[in-house]
């Protein structure tokens, strides 16, 4: 069954349009929700760009087309095919009704109209017996026949690589802060150390100099 949909900008992660759900499935998909939004900051140019992500009893799928992140929380029994024939739905009429404004909206949630056509279109994909019934629902585009090409992660998994991608970056931030004063205290030893090798030269030159201006000067 789907449950919830959220639409954001890819670039930045923006929201610019979601479904409006009852406070019971609100409440049921809290954390849910918190998920969908780490997966939006791991949205990368070079992100797959069909993915089903499990956690739990759920399973996120998200689907990027031109610039815009389509993602529907559906039940983990809840078939592939049916879930990303509903975001291609989707995204078909988004660009077609705000394609071009996608990049020059500054406020979240611009496109909340948007929710009457997400509403009417997930009635129709909220129960499997009703969506494969549908009229149209069974001719499926045929880069969807073939669901095994869809990219499938765990949450956990994507949590942890978020993790150790963190901790590498912090790592890699310390290592080049560590270089920077390793570099810094190799400059000041290699000049005390001049200092050193010519210091007593440098004094013998200058006692020199004062006694042949004391004596000539």
């Amino acid at each position: 069954m789907v449950r919830s949909t959220v639409i954001v900008r890819a670039s930045d992660a923006l929201p610019l349009a979601a479904s409006v759900d009852d406070e019971q499935t609100e409440q049921a998909l809290q954390e849910h929700k918190q998920q969908s939004k780490l997966i939006f900051r791991r949205i990368t140019p070079n992100s797959e760009p069909r993915c089903s992500i499990e956690s739990g009893q759920y399973t996120l799928h998200y689907l990027i087309s031109d610039g815009v992140v389509f993602l529907v929380i559906a039940d983990k029994s809840y078939p592939r095919k049916l879930a990303f024939s509903y975001l291609d739905e989707l995204s078909k009429e988004f660009a077609n009704t705000y394609g071009p404004r996608v990049e020059t909206v500054r406020k979240p949630y611009a496109f909340i109209g948007f929710d009457t056509f997400m509403s009417k279109t997930a009635r129709l994909y909220r129960d499997t017996r009703t969506a494969t019934a549908s009229s149209g629902l069974d001719r499926l585009n045929d880069d969807l026949q073939d669901v095994t090409r869809i990219m499938t992660k765990n949450m956990e998994e994507l949590l942890w690589r978020g993790d150790s991608l963190d901790r590498m970056s912090h790592l890699s931030t310390s290592l080049r802060s560590e270089s920077e004063k390793y570099r810094k205290a190799a400059r000041n030893i290699n000049f005390n150390a001049m200092l050193r090798q010519y210091a007593p030269l440098g004094a013998i030159c200058l006692i020199i100099i004062i006694l042949l201006y004391w004596r000539f000067g």
